[in-house]
């Protein structure tokens, strides 16, 4: 799910916090607002927006973290909604509605692990790319 890549230039120590704590951020939104998909897309928009003018390496990163919120936040808003229809409604409790939530757990942690390995990584100023939001974080950013 990780790819390491070397950056043309060593990041300086700010760098490498900066683009940590891009990752960070989405882990302390999820802890505050965990019922709520909606808290930690607007917390990692944030700090993407804050960072736009920084350097590369923290905007690369900012920017990674943030698509994989955005892509999680879908996930997350309909596995939400999907389980208040069920608590809320005469909606029964089907293999689906438990398999997806299954799914999404999974998923949800799975992120969660890969995101506290990132923030690890890029702390150290080792530059790591996911699978999917890597490739589209170097659509989107350029040097």
């Amino acid at each position: 799910m990780t790819n390491f890549k070397e950056f043309s230039y060593k990041p300086e120590d700010h760098e490498s916090e900066g683009a940590s704590n891009s990752y960070l951020m989405s882990l302390v939104a999820i802890i505050v607002g965990l019922p709520l998909p909606i808290v930690n897309l607007v917390a990692s928009l944030i700090f993407y927006l804050s960072n736009r003018k920084s350097t590369y390496f923290i905007r690369w990163h900012c920017t990674q973290a943030f698509l994989a919120q955005f892509f999680t936040f879908f996930i997350n808003s309909f596995g939400f909604w999907w389980t208040i229809s069920v608590v809320f409604t005469e909606e029964p409790v089907t293999t689906n509605f438990i398999a997806y939530l299954i799914a999404v757990a999974i998923l949800n942690l799975i992120e969660f692990i890969f995101t506290i390995y990132t923030a690890i990584q890029t702390r150290k100023g080792i530059h790591v790319e996911w699978w999917f939001y890597g490739t589209l974080t170097n659509l989107i950013c350029k040097p």
